[in-house]
């Protein structure tokens, strides 16, 4: 186990505008279609940039289940460090910075996934540069904070978060509240082994500031007291989402395929028990 780097600030400034991101998981082909759709512009660096200066926001789980998990943490680890992108942490990236620092974890639920990646980069490229990328991609994931405080012309406008977040835990840390952001408000398991989870976003009375998540996937984008729920499970076969600040306004791509290889995905139990 090696030294824990500090968390990145838990505020951010979108003076020139924000695009918040859901769950990717591992849909790189589909991520770079929604840049382009957003504005993004390929650079001679190879980064990203918007020509308005607006900034990247992701709500997590970029990696596992799908299938290109390193193309996705290179991009972050490039992006995070010239200062134009951020992330939150989630319970995959958690899961996955755990298996880079060498702790005894059980990947599963698409985590393997990411080790298989890694297996074959490692023939590609060599152990010297695979080990270089898995340190950096345990910096980048161990780093990020558990809550994204995006302020707008000097105010709070909105709080991004992968799984949920009460009002009263924003702008604060500790183990429960970074456990709430990471796997949303949960009861217990159930009889089949999920986790049963508790509707914490209709159980909110503040409609302000606007709380953008994801981890739970829905088939459109759902408002519901001052939240918004950008996951439309792409993994799945759904969509990849995107949140633009301060134009309000919502874009999506298609998935090309279901790369979870799971006909009973979590969109698929949400339309049979809501839909």
């Amino acid at each position: 186990m090696r030294h824990k780097p500090r968390t990145r600030s838990r505020i951010m400034a979108v003076d020139q505008g924000v695009d918040i991101v859901g769950d990717v998981h591992a849909c790189y082909d589909e991520f770079m279609e929604l840049l382009q759709l957003l504005g993004y512009e390929r650079c001679h660096d190879g980064t990203h940039r918007h020509p308005a200066g607006r900034k990247l926001l992701s709500l997590g789980d970029i990696t596992s289940r799908g299938p290109q998990s390193i193309k996705m943490l290179q991009f972050f680890v490039r992006h995070v460090a010239a200062g134009l992108a951020e992330m939150v942490d989630s319970n995959h990236g958690w899961k996955v910075a755990r298996w880079l620092d060498g702790r005894p974890v059980m990947l599963a639920h698409g985590d393997e996934k990411v080790a298989d990646e890694f297996q074959a980069f490692e023939r590609e490229y060599g152990a010297r540069r695979a080990d270089q990328l898995k340190e950096q991609s345990r910096r980048l994931l161990f780093s990020s904070p558990s809550h994204m405080m995006v302020h707008y012309r000097d105010r709070l406008v909105l709080v991004a978060v992968h799984a949920g977040i009460r009002d009263e835990y924003i702008g604060k840390e500790s183990p429960s509240i970074q456990s709430f952001c990471r796997y949303g408000d949960v009861a217990g398991t159930g009889a089949d082994g999920r986790p049963i989870r508790r509707d914490w976003a209709a159980e909110r009375v503040k409609a302000e500031p606007l709380i953008v998540w994801g981890h739970d996937p829905r088939p459109q984008p759902e408002r519901k007291n001052g939240t918004l729920n950008i996951d439309q499970g792409c993994v799945f076969g759904g969509m990849l989402t995107a949140y633009r600040f301060p134009e309000d306004e919502i874009v999506s791509v298609p998935a090309r395929e279901n790369y979870s290889g799971l006909s009973d995905t979590p969109l698929t139990r949400y339309l049979a028990e809501f839909g």
